[in-house]
């Protein structure tokens, strides 16, 4: 069947109240969405490291013992905004499979730099520290490799659900290889980072594999260009790398 423009202007998609109705709806979930992006530090009577990390579509809250080198949890995955609850589906969970793929709802309320979380799971209070102010913000997935981090790059071609994604804030990082098709989870690590004059820096403060790895500066050659994240160096085992990354939902070139 054709629909002609003339049977589109008398027959219109949506009522003019109803699509002003979803386009302020639209504004205000951004809004509500746009306020809670960054990175956050949880704050807790006992003084526990952990942070949390919002940038787009997409969530991550890891908690460690920074001065014991010692990695405790991480768990992550999609959420929308909506009249200020959080609907969070999660994707991994290092301490208990059997979450993900679950959903939940958390009431969320932001008051200056801080952020409280509260829902069947309990309450969370965060303290700001950045907001999502940067280009490397967001969650980036490989995309190309070169062997041995030396020749051309070859393209990768997902198969399955495992994947590796990195998210980033405007100064944090955290990186994750998960398969949540089989509820798999199978390292992380996380810290701070900068990127700017064709250097990218990490500064791991846990790491899930090998705490020996905590407090090491990792060096890289870094360029962004057209939405592609180059990255070259050496890995945190002293391996040579080249990579690139493109921020997930980035349409494949």
């Amino acid at each position: 069947m054709i629909i002609t423009g003339s049977a589109l202007r008398h027959k219109p998609f949506m009522p003019m109240k109803s699509l002003l109705f979803f386009v302020v709806f639209l504004m205000i979930s951004a809004a509500q969405a746009a306020e809670i992006t960054g990175a956050w530090a949880l704050k807790t009577s006992e003084g526990d490291n952990g942070t949390l990390i919002i940038n787009e579509a997409y969530l991550v809250m890891s908690k460690y013992d920074l001065a014991g080198k010692k990695f405790e949890y991480t768990e992550g995955g999609t959420y929308t905004v909506s009249n200020k609850t959080l609907t969070y589906v999660c994707e991994f969970n290092s301490a208990d499979s059997t979450q993900v793929g679950l959903k939940s709802t958390w009431q969320g309320a932001v008051s200056g730099n801080l952020l409280t979380l509260s829902g069947d799971r309990g309450v969370f209070h965060f303290e700001r520290i950045d907001n999502a102010g940067h280009p490397m913000a967001g969650t980036w997935h490989i995309t190309g490799r070169a062997q041995d981090g030396k020749g051309d790059l070859i393209r990768i071609h997902q198969k399955g659900t495992r994947k590796t994604l990195k998210i980033l804030s405007a100064t944090r990082f955290q990186w994750v290889a998960i398969d949540p098709g089989v509820k798999g989870f199978y390292g992380t690590g996380g810290g701070t980072y900068t990127a700017k004059d064709g250097k990218y820096v990490e500064k791991i403060e846990f790491f899930s594999r090998d705490n020996s790895r905590v407090g090491a500066a990792l060096d890289f050659g870094w360029k962004l260009e057209n939405g592609r994240w180059d990255h070259s160096g050496k890995s945190s085992k002293g391996d040579p790398i080249h990579e690139v990354w493109e921020k997930v939902g980035t349409p494949a070139r």
